[in-house]
């Protein structure tokens, strides 16, 4: 059995977080005759979605419909492009937003260790996070919250 190919389109839309997971669910008849709009690029299908409520008048649920979203969808990609343009229409990133393993009990804890010794860098306050709290951080997430700490006068 022969491999496909991959299609170097697809690969530079899923590297850009713009691929979209369910293209066959795009059913809109005027998106599918377009030579020029693809159903794979999520960008523009969100795009269009809101257009067609916003300029062509359609109604959100029609062009939720058509496009292979909820109403609550079309809402929040309405929102994210009025907010942050066409890079608002991208998916999230994933993964977590914040140093969520550091509390401010373990962030005093470094603190107090690094007014008690200075030299101490990042992989040690690793290892004594670790032995403390019996919690595994990188090394580079303490750098980080380092550099977070307000600068001691």
């Amino acid at each position: 059995m022969a491999r496909r190919q991959p299609d170097p389109k697809e690969e530079a839309l899923r590297r850009a977080r713009a691929l979209n997971p369910r293209p066959e669910a795009v059913v809109d008849p005027e998106f599918a005759a377009s030579e020029f709009l693809d159903p794979r690029d999520l960008v523009q299908v969100r795009y269009e979605m809101v257009r067609r409520v916003r300029i062509e008048g359609d109604s959100v649920s029609g062009a939720a419909a058509g496009f292979g979203f909820s109403r609550p969808s079309w809402y929040a990609a309405a929102a994210a492009l009025e907010r942050e343009g066409m890079g608002g229409l991208l998916r999230a990133r994933p993964g977590p937003r914040r140093a969520h393993k550091l509390s401010e009990e373990i962030v005093a804890f470094m603190r107090a260790a690094l007014e008690e010794d200075p030299s101490l860098n990042a992989k040690s306050l690793a290892l004594a996070v670790k032995e403390s709290f019996g919690l595994r951080v990188h090394p580079r997430s303490i750098e980080r919250a380092l550099v977070r700490l307000p600068k001691s006068r």
